[in-house]
């Protein structure tokens, strides 16, 4: 029942978009969300029992709800940006690498510099980025020092101070990195027609430079100055070789911003690539930490709007993996085929690889959250009510029907308990038959665990497919543990997973956490049971032939078969190599067993 006071300020909600604040009792905000129509959106909280307890327990904490309202849904996203990055409210999605991100600088400046900062200044000069990383930074400036020869240094080179011989050059004009106008040896024209191709360059347009450079070398050839023709092909070489790198896509899409995403239970990775001319010019990935249950639509429409403010970007077209409201001044793509979709696959490569590493990091800085992570997941995954702690997968090893034994092993918290593994003999089924087989393990595991008060599994997994699930439900009836306990079969050549009462298998993904821990269950199960089977049949074997050679025991034929590696060994070895084992009386007594057995054959 909702309180009468909220009740009352839902009603009085207006059914415009707008943004919407929920405050607890200290009057602290707690989320902001934004909406098509306030009033539909806000009540929709209060109306239902919500899946995920995070968001009921907000519910219960929310006392009063405030609103803004907009003229646009865009406005709204915009405004909902704003306030979340200003108050940082609990249950908003928290947006990590918030940082401050490099830039070239264009410094406005007679004979201009160029170089990286992380600080703007409003000065009148031209910033290019911001980029992701320094890596690229330095990259972009290695090849435009490879191609122009450009002044380091911080002096003030204005007409009167180069008229005056104020400054020497120094050891970057001597060794062919500048060309010195400190001195008057470049003209301030010829330098600033450099910067001009270094700034079409930095917007991605590698055009100019290409022809001018290829006009160049054309009339150093021509001129028979091969030597600097050769230098000049060197630089046309370095650009090409950029480019190449660079290039992606047709070079007529330009001003595109490309988004994906990747998430699970806790995070979601957005990726984001600026394409200009053909060429990616910008890559990043933000990784957004997940407080509600929100979709990934909502996700993605939220680190579009942050990130095209971050970067200040303008494109007018976005390429995404599914259709999102951003506003009517971005036309909105989602690509099937072409150019477009090869560049939009790339960016969800980028946005799983990122995804990997950061997983690889928590999983050595962090154990319990990874752990967390892939336990909700499991959940999420396997359509389970609560998360799978504790999970046991049972395997029948019945090889040529001999033998028969069945194992079953138990991961905790996604990691193997090998203290907690059983192996079993079967004694109530006579010859091969993994159904039965199944109903007696079962039986006994259970059976025992409820005797003894011992804490059941979250989740039973057995190896095969309907048949023995069904076995294995039989024995669960039986307990009463049905229902209490999910209980589901995998199949071994598609990767199935069969659920009770339901004739269509779940596939997950191949790639999928879940799959590769019930893989890892699986295969464990397999080798602990063969390891068993395997024993078995040794000390089957073994004891047929300790059993029949009188004054020899066990423990002295473990030694023989270990040292020899079997009995058909023992029994061709001579007796002077046995007494070198065990010593020449039971060195005796063996060979001359094998001697009367053969005998006797």
């Amino acid at each position: 029942m909702t309180d009468p006071s909220l009740q009352l300020q839902i009603q009085s909600l207006p059914d415009n978009p707008g943004v919407y604040q929920y405050y607890d009792k200290e009057d602290k905000i707690l989320y902001v969300g934004k909406a098509k129509n306030l009033k539909k959106r806000v009540a929709s909280y209060f109306n239902k029992i919500h899946d995920t307890g995070k968001t009921n327990v907000l519910v219960k904490k929310i006392v009063t709800i405030k609103h803004i309202v907009v003229p646009t849904e865009n406005d709204a996203l915009l405004l909902e940006n704003n306030l979340i990055k200003k108050h940082q409210p609990r249950y908003n999605v928290l947006m990590r690498d918030d940082k401050t991100y490099p830039w070239i600088c264009i410094k406005k400046e007679p004979f201009s510099r160029i170089f990286s900062t992380r600080k703007m200044i409003k000065d009148g000069s031209e910033y290019f980025g911001p980029y992701t990383s320094f890596k690229t930074v330095y990259t972009i400036l290695d090849l435009i020092r490879a191609l122009y020869p450009l002044r380091t240094c911080n002096y003030d080179l204005t007409p009167k101070n180069i008229e005056n011989n104020k400054f020497k050059v120094c050891l970057e004009y001597h060794i062919g990195n500048c060309k010195g106008p400190c001195e008057d040896h470049e003209t301030l024209e010829n330098y600033q027609k450099q910067v001009d191709a270094i700034r079409q360059i930095l917007k991605g347009n590698f055009k100019e430079s290409l022809k001018d450079f290829k006009k160049t070398m054309t009339q150093l050839a021509a001129a028979t100055q091969f030597e600097q023709a050769q230098k000049i092909k060197e630089k046309i070489e370095t650009l090409e070789k950029y480019q190449s790198y660079s290039l992606v896509a047709n070079p007529k899409m330009t001003n595109v911003d490309v988004f994906s995403i990747v998430s699970d239970e806790a995070v979601a990775y957005v990726n984001f690539l600026q394409i200009a001319r053909g060429s990616i010019i910008r890559s990043h990935t933000l990784e957004i930490k997940k407080k509600l249950d929100e979709t990934d639509q909502e996700l993605l429409e939220l680190a579009i709007i942050e990130l095209r403010e971050r970067f200040e970007l303008l494109s007018r077209e976005i390429i995404v993996p599914f259709q999102v409201e951003v506003g009517d001044t971005v036309k909105v793509t989602v690509p099937q085929l072409g150019d477009k979709k090869q560049v939009l696959e790339m960016s969800e490569r980028n946005a799983k690889y990122y995804r990997i590493d950061q997983l690889k990091q928590l999983q050595i800085v962090d154990p319990e959250r990874h752990t967390n992570r892939i336990m909700a997941q499991m959940q999420k995954d396997l359509r389970l009510s609560v998360e799978p702690r504790h999970i046991e997968c049972f395997d029948n090893s019945n090889i040529q029907g001999t033998n028969p034994v069945a194992a079953c092993v138990v991961f905790k918290d996604g990691k193997p308990s090998k203290k907690d593994y059983r192996h079993f003999n079967i004694k109530t089924v006579k010859g091969p038959n993994d159904f039965a087989s199944m109903e007696e393990v079962v039986y006994r595991r259970y059976k025992r665990l409820l005797d003894e008060n011992q804490p059941l599994p979250q989740l039973i997994i057995i190896d095969g497919g309907k048949g023995q699930l069904s076995s294995a439900l039989k024995i669960m009836d039986e307990l009463g543990l049905r229902g209490k306990i999910a209980i589901i079969g995998i199949a071994k050549r598609l990767e199935e997973l069969f659920y009770p009462g339901d004739p269509v298998p779940l596939y997950l993904d191949k790639k999928s956490e879940t799959l590769k821990v019930i893989q890892m269950l699986r295969n464990e199960a397999h080798r602990f049971g063969i390891a068993f089977h395997r024993d078995k049949r040794s000390k089957a074997a073994l004891n047929s032939s300790v059993e029949s050679i009188p004054g020899v025991g066990e423990k002295t034929m473990l030694m023989l078969i270990k040292h020899f590696k079997s009995v058909k060994r023992l029994k061709l070895a001579t007796e002077k190599d046995i007494s070198e084992v065990v010593g020449l009386s039971k060195a005796k007594k063996i060979t001359e067993f094998y001697k009367l057995e053969n005998g006797s054959e």
